[in-house]
């Protein structure tokens, strides 16, 4: 099971039904299920009358507060070059296993520029699964650790600085020149963001 994945902020509160306003303030908490992370997006009255009790709940991550903003109109066919944020969209869409590395660097670089939030972490199968929010989306990534080495980190900053600069359309040789040049791991794992944001390509 790929532990990652985009879980796109409530356009509604998802306990009275009630749309969100433009500016209103809302409430997300992310609850570690048996089928992944959940999140409930409530607005303040729902959450006044039932917070105590999610709040309580032995499942709870993480809960914090958010400012709605309204999507803004999508533009007619907007052609662009990728960046980190999109590409970080673009491979966790695909949830493929041989990204999960590349996909785990993006999501630092983005951290690192104060475009992605750490809301959270746990464990599945002794993996390390980090939630991030982008504030002004309101949407959240779950990526898994990929408990990489020292001497792994310079091939899949070429994977993703590769990806950055031709697309995933021009992927498969890159990936697989990648993957053959990664040797067999001889030191500590290299698993803290903190640790990897120094290193990440700004």
């Amino acid at each position: 099971m790929i532990e990652w994945h985009i879980q796109s902020r409530a356009h509604a509160c998802q306990q009275s039904g009630r749309q969100f306003h433009d500016g209103e303030t809302y409430h997300t908490l992310l609850l570690d299920t048996k089928a992944g992370f959940e999140r409930m997006d409530l607005c303040v009255e729902a959450f006044k009358e039932s917070g105590v009790e999610l709040l309580a709940k032995a499942n709870l991550v993480s809960h914090w507060k958010g400012i709605y903003e309204a999507p803004p109109p999508v533009p007619p066919d907007a052609i662009r070059k990728d960046d980190a944020e999109s590409l970080l969209r673009k491979l966790l869409e695909r949830r493929e296993e041989r990204h999960a590395a590349a996909a785990y660097i993006l999501a630092v670089m983005l951290e690192r520029k104060r475009i992605l939030r750490v809301k959270g972490q746990s464990r599945d199968n002794g993996r390390r699964i980090f939630v991030y929010e982008h504030p002004k989306s309101g949407d959240l990534f779950s990526i898994a650790d990929p408990d990489l080495q020292l001497n792994q980190l310079e091939a899949v900053q070429c994977d993703v600085a590769n990806l950055l600069e031709h697309g995933l359309k021009d992927e498969m040789a890159a990936v697989t020149a990648v993957a053959a040049a990664v040797p067999e791991p001889t030191e500590e794992p290299f698993n803290a963001p903190s640790e990897i944001s120094s290193l990440a390509p700004a």
